[in-house]
């Protein structure tokens, strides 16, 4: 059996997706002690995804200093893009590539909680580390947005984890967990397509409106008849992409449209694009926006 790589991976998405000096600063402040997989940014989403790889002693202070920089450099009073977020870092997850890392991961995402808090950003803990199941999900913290975050800690509602009590009044506050490897990927529609279509798509392509287990999906207009459908997919090993591009085709063939291009957002594991439509064409080499890749790219 062969070895397999012992560095953790951690994503953490930044609320800034267009200023190219900034997003180099944010670049710059990872140092050399981790290996940049991968870099992903959208100023629609006006959001960066920073893909990384490392050991505890490499990620754990180039998360603080990256962290450190969004704090000070990004207002989010200042911020209308697209995707959903609560932070100038908005989210910070540590991921495991393999089971055998997984207590590694879950250890360091509790010690970047800790370390984040002490920057002055409250810290929520999701996902699998939520302290109780009504956290589990982003979105229960991402309602409203940082406006409304401030107004729930104010009176009481949201309570974090680690860090202050009350929402950073420029940053304010950030999502940390420990997960597997997800897939996120967005599939822009055939040129014509309205946003309300968009929208009926995402509604019926989440898990919680029918569509396959652990997907999220918000539709976005990119421009004038140009929309995406934005999802995440819990475990795209158990659920391949193409198997939310065939629903998303079922879903929009009675609205006459159905996905042109897809983009991977991040990294994703080889086994995620099994299947993958030959006719759907991913925006840059596909085969090689895979974990497997990128970390056999940089091993030592």
């Amino acid at each position: 059996m062969d070895a397999i790589d012992n560095r953790l991976l951690a994503v953490p998405n930044v609320s800034e997706g267009a200023d190219g000096v900034l997003i180099g600063e944010l670049r710059s402040s990872l140092g050399s002690r981790v290996a940049l997989l991968d870099e992903h940014s959208d100023p629609v989403h006006d959001r960066t995804v920073f893909t990384l790889a490392g050991d505890e002693a490499g990620l754990l202070p180039a998360l603080v200093r990256l962290a450190g920089v969004a704090i000070e450099r990004i207002d989010l009073g200042l911020r209308e893009g697209a995707h959903p977020r609560i932070g100038a870092i908005d989210v910070c997850p540590i991921v495991w590539h393999h089971e055998a890392l997984r207590s590694r991961a879950v250890d360091l995402a509790g010690a970047v909680a800790v370390r984040l808090g002490e920057l002055g950003v409250p810290v929520f803990l999701y996902g699998e580390l939520a302290s109780e199941p009504g956290r589990r999900e982003r979105a229960y913290f991402r309602r409203g947005g940082h406006v409304e975050l401030t107004r729930r800690m104010r009176e009481g509602e949201l309570v974090p984890d680690a860090g202050p009590g009350v929402a950073h009044p420029s940053a304010g506050g950030v999502l940390v967990t420990a997960r597997p490897p997800l897939g996120a990927f967005n599939l822009e529609l055939a040129p014509g397509a309205t946003l309300a279509e968009g929208k009926a798509i995402a509604a019926r392509l989440r898990e919680d409106g029918g569509g396959p287990v652990g997907v999220r999906a918000i539709a976005i207009e990119l421009a004038p008849g140009r929309i995406q459908v934005s999802t995440n997919v819990q475990d795209p090993v158990a659920v391949p992409l193409a198997e939310v591009v065939a629903a998303t085709n079922r879903l929009g063939e009675p609205l006459g449209t159905r996905p042109a291009v897809a983009e991977i957002v991040g990294l994703v594991p080889a086994a995620a694009l099994a299947g993958w439509p030959e006719d759907l064409p991913i925006i840059g080499d596909g085969a090689a926006r895979t974990i497997e890749a990128r970390l056999a790219a940089t091993a030592a």
